[in-house]
């Protein structure tokens, strides 16, 4: 008696090793999940550090590209500003010679002014000469023949009178000519000076900008040293960022494994205290388990004589029974599936499966699971309709017609027994559990297995 209760207690010991392990596995695969996620982004990130490394990369090229054109553009001003500064200078020059030209062409047009004067009075003079000419050649007249000679020189005098006075009067139109054109240039020179000096402000102040321009291009040039110097200092920390990432990403990758080989083992471990339990279970003690096995074997009995008088009945054919063409309701998330057999089920089966639930108050559940983990029918409480964009509704309360599949339950798929008890967490989506012990019985038609059918309690 002492080693049944012994062995009892081993058992349901077994089945909290189980169950802790089932939870710390739970919490690995979560972690290892997170990790993955976290890998995810950290990839997504390295992929933005390339991106904003190659970006550095061309910001130092940039920088460096406009200092040098800052340095050769200072260059250019300076040659620039020397030469404009020398053709200012000579613009410069040509006003003042244009100003000292006025005083030139005033001194010339006093001169046709004073030559002038002077052909105004050989004019005069080749005027008088000429009435002397004639007076002389009136008292020549006078004289007879004994002042013919003096005739003779006074009609030369008239003559050269003559020439004299028209020669003064072509001299003075000429004059007259040319001391207009004078006149105009001298007005010309004047307007020209009045630009000269406006050009000479204007030159003063080109010579301020070209200043002020040659000493921006000077400040240019240090910020464009000051970018260079920062853009330089940012590249190497960007490229010490990217080689942390790549570090990170490599130890977040080897914790991922690490994870993943400590589940393994938890799971290994979680596999062998469950062999304990069910190993208990099926020994001469009786259990707290017990009642449940009992249950669940009567129920299971009990399916399998409703689908054997469905066959028989030619509600169902063994085709129907055995379908595996999942075919998935649109619109369902979880996403839920149909069989041949899907429709018998919620027919039949189902009333017994909520009976069999209604038979102790632990008993969260009854359901049946095929050899690939489809649940074609289940409780009427957890066969609900879906409702769209739920899904974490759609998880616990539409649970009939999706596949689920854990450890746990392909082991119980795969061994050999008439029954097997084990200790899991139900997922509930969204990373909800809780924790179950559930007894599952192997359903058999004519020497194929089916699947199974579950009772699940609570603890």
């Amino acid at each position: 008696m002492e080693n049944r209760d012994l062995l009892a207690d081993l058992g349901e010991r077994s089945g909290d090793i189980a169950l802790q392990c089932s939870e710390t596995a739970g919490f690995l695969s979560e972690l290892n999940l997170r990790i993955q996620q976290d890998s995810a982004r950290l990839s997504d990130l390295h992929a933005n550090m390339d991106t904003l490394a190659a970006s550095q990369n061309e910001s130092v090229a940039a920088a460096q590209e406009l200092s040098l054109t800052a340095r050769r553009a200072g260059r250019i001003i300076a040659e620039g500003h020397a030469a404009i500064t020398l053709s200012l200078g000579e613009v410069a020059g040509l006003v003042e010679h244009v100003t000292g030209l006025e005083g030139h062409l005033r001194q010339f047009l006093s001169v046709i002014e004073a030559v002038g004067d002077i052909s105004d009075e050989l004019g005069t003079i080749a005027r008088q000469t000429r009435l002397l000419g004639i007076n002389a050649a009136i008292e020549a007249a006078r004289g007879g023949e004994a002042t013919q000679g003096f005739a003779v020189v006074a009609d030369e005098i008239r003559r050269l009178a003559g020439q004299a006075g028209e020669s003064a009067a072509s001299v003075g139109d000429k004059l007259g000519l040319l001391d207009r054109d004078a006149r105009r240039l001298i007005g010309g020179v004047e307007a020209n000076i009045v630009r000269g000096r406006d050009v000479g402000t204007h030159i003063d102040r080109l010579r301020m900008s070209m200043a002020e321009i040659a000493s921006l291009v000077t400040q240019f040039a240090e910020r464009s040293d000051a970018i260079v110097t920062c853009t330089d200092e940012a590249d190497s920390d960007v490229a010490a960022l990217r080689q942390g990432l790549v570090l990170f990403s490599q130890s977040a990758s080897e914790s991922a494994t690490r994870v993943e080989v400590a589940r393994g083992q938890l799971e290994g471990l979680e596999g062998m205290a469950n062999a304990m339990l069910d190993t208990a279970a099926h020994g001469p003690g009786r259990t707290r388990n017990s009642r449940y096995i009992a249950l669940a074997e009567e129920g299971a009995d009990e399916v399998m004589a409703v689908i054997r008088q469905g066959i028989a009945d030619n509600q169902l054919s063994r085709g129907d029974l055995f379908d595996t063409d999942y075919r998935r309701i649109e619109g369902t998330e979880p996403a839920q599936y149909q069989t041949r057999f899907t429709a018998f089920a919620d027919a039949l089966l189902r009333p017994t499966l909520d009976r069999r639930t209604g038979e102790d108050s632990a008993i969260v559940g009854c359901c049946l699971i095929d050899m690939n983990g489809y649940l074609p029918t289940h409780i009427s409480t957890r066969s609900q309709p879906q409702r769209p964009g739920d899904p974490r509704w759609n998880m616990e309360h539409a649970r009939n017609r999706q596949m689920f599949m854990d450890s746990q339950t392909r082991r119980a798929l795969d061994g050999e027994g008439d029954f097997f008890l084990f200790t899991y967490r139900q997922d509930l989506g969204e990373g909800r559990y809780r924790a179950l012990r559930s007894v599952f019985v192997p359903l058999v038609f004519e020497g194929r297995r089916w699947g199974l059918y579950e009772v699940g309690y609570l603890i």
